[in-house]
């Protein structure tokens, strides 16, 4: 370097330095927090970088640059002093999740499934590398030289990196050649199960083996050590397996696993850092490796370091024990104190009270002193309440109690039974459907009860049944049932709507028949007449056009009048007529 440059790195010396306690945090919305550690405080926000979810982020060795990669497929270099985007490119065609940059601070490796290093001056991909088949999760440099020492080094040619992805039990090294020919991986190093926490000692000198640290998801570390001299085809197996575990003395006799977390390198490479237990008080922890055993149990009695239990009795009042040497000063002038009453002596008291002679008084008279409700305290003779029902269910699921299982599961009220399942332990779900099952293939009438069971544990359990794997044949039964009495539902409606039309007709029918006969006869007859002398009801009931009524009216008024017998027979319309006409008539 020329020497105006060298004195610009002089002049930025004191701003470097309070550039080395910032803490840079992506962020789910896409910005990322610059985080004071000195201070202990939001220092800046870098924003308008990423449309999306931010996966990874590094700092470069200039400390005043930060790179970040995206869900948005870019990757963006940013000026952490004047919190603006330096550049901003394409880093792939799907997600970037991971970066990494060369040890000389030239070169950027990005990898969403595939690997690519790029050319920090340029942005151009300087070389591709095949990558994984999941996205890639950890990304590092494990040699600073190239092992090959007689060509010049560039910087980058013949430097190893390792790569990890999710869901994939191989960790990859690849090897930058001078050529764009290889694209494969060189050596892969395999684990039990996915890799969630990678640590590496970095090659320095030819001879010198990388030392690897990797923390599985299922809670063990796998040590290895290998010296980086070309390819192999074989996955490599760990050297040493550490895991940690509970001495299993108190109460329970079985030793319970204790998850690892993450490990890191101590700076002499010898001894290495665990961080185990739980995420919310994690144990750190310094460890001397011995690598001549192949496998490591480490006996650790977390219980007493991690007193993570809620207090139960937080709402109860305490009295303090007091002794009578105590004084206690009341608020306001000093000096002025309270007796205090100590509960021991207090209930001595009472004891002693109580003479020979006298009987003990019974509970029911206390709790009556207490002005407690007696009735109250007493056990109900009904049916228990809804948080003991959940008890009682699982005590007659684990004992198969035919009568708990009776009083619990022949409820009607929907809420006892909602609330029933939902406070219920998730283990007592595959029993009680086993039990739902059974009781559905007896009576009618109680397999109507149990379809409300079924119904509350499938939409209360659901997410916890979706995750067993044995689901389908556990639930095979039960499924065949509901496809038998589905399959006779048609049939059974069709059958239904024909009988109740035939029901209904008959009944029709009936109360037709049941109608009682309605009088046809008239109750009353009016007659409009001008004859001067009426005749009686039955007069007027009769025949008006009969010969014998006229005959009779003949006879009757012998005295009266031709001429009115005449005026009678014309407005009676029977002056014309002959006798034959009058019985046609008739």
């Amino acid at each position: 370097q020329d020497g105006p440059q060298r004195k610009k790195r002089k002049s930025e010396v004191g701003e470097v330095d309070k550039q080395l306690d910032i803490l840079a945090i992506g962020t789910a919305v896409g910005s990322i927090l610059l985080y004071s550690t000195v201070k202990g405080e939001l220092q800046s926000k870098l924003d308008g970088g990423h449309d999306s979810r931010v996966n990874c982020v590094r700092w470069h060795q200039d400390n005043c640059c930060l790179y970040s990669c995206s869900d948005d497929k870019h990757i963006v270099e940013w000026n952490t002093q004047t919190c603006k985007v330096k550049c901003k490119w394409k880093g792939d065609n799907s997600s970037v999740t991971c970066l990494c940059i060369s040890p000389d601070g030239k070169m950027l490796l990005s990898a969403g499934r595939t690997i690519k290093l790029w050319d920090l001056e340029t942005k151009e991909v300087y070389r591709h590398f095949t990558g994984h088949a999941t996205s890639v999760s950890s990304l590092m440099f494990t040699t600073v030289k190239p092992m090959n020492e007689s060509k010049p080094f560039d910087g980058i040619t013949g430097l190893y990196f390792l790569s990890g992805a999710i869901h994939d039990r191989l960790l990859s090294v690849w090897y930058i050649r001078s050529d764009r020919k290889e694209k494969n991986a060189v050596m892969s190093f395999t684990v039990t199960d996915e890799p969630t926490f990678v640590d590496l000692t970095v090659s320095e000198v030819k001879e010198e083996p990388v030392k690897l640290a990797v923390v599985c998801r299922d809670g063990q570390l796998h040590l290895f050590e290998h010296i980086l001299n070309g390819y192999c085809k074989k996955p490599l197996t760990s050297n040493c397996t550490i895991q940690i575990a509970t001495p299993g003395n108190d109460g329970d006799s079985t030793p319970k696993p204790v998850p690892i977390l993450a490990a890191a390198f101590c700076t002499d490479k010898q001894s290495l850092l665990l961080v185990y237990g739980n995420t919310l008080q994690p144990i750190i922890e310094k460890v001397s490796l011995n690598t001549s055993e192949s496998h490591i149990c480490l006996v650790r009695d977390i219980q007493k370091v991690l007193s993570l239990k809620t207090d139960a009795a937080l709402t109860k009042v305490k009295t303090p024990v007091v002794n009578l040497d105590t004084k206690v000063l009341v608020p306001g002038i000093p000096g002025h104190s309270t007796a205090v009453k100590t509960p021991a002596s207090g209930k001595e008291k009472k004891k002693n009270k109580r003479k020979p002679g006298e009987t003990e008084e019974s509970i029911e008279e206390r709790l009556g002193a207490l002005d407690i409700d007696v009735s109250k305290v007493k056990t109900p003779g009904g049916l228990p309440q809804t948080d003991s029902f959940a008890v009682l269910l699982v005590q007659g699921l684990e004992s198969n109690d035919a009568e708990i299982l009776n009083k619990v599961l022949n409820t009607r009220k929907e809420n006892i039974v909602k609330n029933t399942v939902a406070r219920m332990p998730i283990h007592a779900v595959i029993p009680l459907l086993h039990e739902l099952t059974k009781r559905l293939q007896g009576n009618p009438y109680s397999a109507s009860l149990m379809v409300r069971w079924l119904k509350s544990v499938f939409t209360l359990h659901a997410s916890y049944l979706s995750t067993l794997p044995d689901l389908i044949p556990q639930l095979g039964m039960l499924y065949q049932l509901m496809e038998s009495r589905v399959k006779t539902l048609q049939k059974l409606s069709r059958l239904h709507g024909r009988l109740f039309i035939l029901v209904t007709q008959v009944a029709a029918s009936q109360t037709v028949q049941d109608v009682p006969e309605v009088n046809q006869t008239a109750k009353l007859v009016y007659e409009d007449d001008s004859s001067e002398e009426e005749g009686s009801d039955d007069e007027m009931i009769a025949d008006k056009d009969s010969d014998e009524n006229w005959d009779e009216d003949e006879e009757k008024e012998e005295q009266s009048d031709e001429q009115d017998m005449t005026v009678e027979k014309e407005i009676n319309g029977d002056s014309d007529l002959e006798p034959e006409n009058e019985s046609e008539e008739e």
